[in-house]
């Protein structure tokens, strides 16, 4: 295949909700929200909601609880784990049976495709059609010509779209909306640009990068200045994911008060997460104890470590940082997160990337 270099961001439609619907077609048109073990009276937070349900306000993160009094004839299922990453692999699968395809894995529901074509939207279509024949789900694409403007392109294309932004294009679509729709810009560092006078992409595009140095450090600033731009990376990386960390959370049905209560879940956890740590032979450099105060306050707090393997340092040292918890104050939720060493032929990219958490 001869042409343009593109890059292509596909991004399944409701993944979780549609598998569930493929295996249940009588929910087909329904409102379904997937989390926890499906049960609102527990405490859990919603995992994915279809398009019916979400037309209600209901998103990820919510609690279910709330999701439930928000969408009351809803159906509520518990998550799945296997289910969809057997139908995530199929997708995964056929993307890469695509002629000229370069694939890059970014989670369950979504990576990035290059290729090589002079008609990319054509492409995007045959690569919707190999996907919804194979697994019956639907997909959208985004198409540009930076791992960024496709990303981004694809929430256009929702649902089952295709959308294309380039350089051409960016600053006409994207200039006037808030910075929080970048992707890799949250919440958070919208604030922080709003109090520098910086509210929209164009108005990000146009920054000096070296003036959001002080605010966001000598790598952060002149990146947020980039992705105002659109500007990249524009080859997808096939390299294998390498990991740096495993994580595992517990949201705990009645508050934590006792120590004694902490000290024994923080124990679970690190067992929990040494399992998938030790399977991949990599030390441990550094942990991170998430704690959620209630009613919903949450907070994390972060060591570096000497790199070891030995589970009882490791425990010892998560241990630690569960000291710095408030004593007395509620907990309704714990996570701890390990991160490793990274094997010297590990990917090392600058790809905008989400959280452990």
């Amino acid at each position: 295949m001869s042409g343009i270099r593109w890059v292509l961001h596909v991004d399944l439609d409701q993944f979780i909700a549609a598998v569930e619907v493929l295996r249940r077609p009588e929910l087909a048109g329904r409102p379904v929200i997937v989390g926890g073990r499906g049960d609102p009276a527990e405490r859990a937070v919603v995992s994915t909601a279809s398009y019916e349900a979400r037309v209600f306000g209901v998103g990820s993160g919510m609690p279910l609880r709330i999701a439930a009094r928000k969408v009351p004839d809803a159906v509520i299922l518990p998550v799945d784990h296997e289910a969809y990453l057997a139908a995530s692999d199929t997708v995964m699968a056929t993307l890469r049976a695509q002629p000229g395809a370069t694939v890059q894995v970014l989670g369950w529901d979504e990576a990035f495709i290059g290729t090589e074509t002079e008609d990319p939207e054509r492409y995007a279509r045959q690569v919707q059609a190999a996907v919804l024949e194979r697994t019956e789900l639907h997909c959208s694409v985004g198409i540009g010509d930076t791992l960024v403007r496709a990303k981004v392109a694809t929430g256009f294309g929702k649902p089952a779209g295709v959308f294309r932004l380039t350089a051409g294009n960016w600053l006409e679509v994207m200039g006037g909306r808030p910075t929080r729709e970048l992707w890799g810009v949250g919440a958070k560092v919208s604030g922080r640009l709003a109090k520098l006078g910086v509210k929209t992409v164009a108005e990000l595009a146009a920054t000096d990068p070296q003036d959001l140095v002080p605010e966001f450090g000598p790598k952060m600033g002149p990146w947020y200045a980039e992705l105002g731009r659109g500007d990249g990376a524009s080859v997808v990386d096939d390299t294998p994911w390498v990991a740096r960390g495993h994580s595992r959370e517990t949201t705990f049905q009645s508050d934590l008060t006792d120590p004694a209560q902490v000290e024994d879940a923080v124990r679970e956890l690190t067992e929990r997460v040494l399992e998938n740590v030790q399977a991949e032979g990599r030390p441990v450099i550094g942990l991170t104890l998430k704690i959620r105060y209630a009613p919903f306050v949450t907070t994390t707090r972060a060591r570096r470590i000497a790199g070891t393997s030995d589970r009882n340092e490791i425990l010892a040292r998560a241990l630690e940082i569960a000291s710095e918890i408030e004593p007395g104050r509620p907990i309704r939720l714990l996570g701890l997160r390990a991160e490793m060493a990274m094997p010297d032929d590990a990917r090392q990219g600058h790809t905008p990337t989400r959280g452990g958490w």
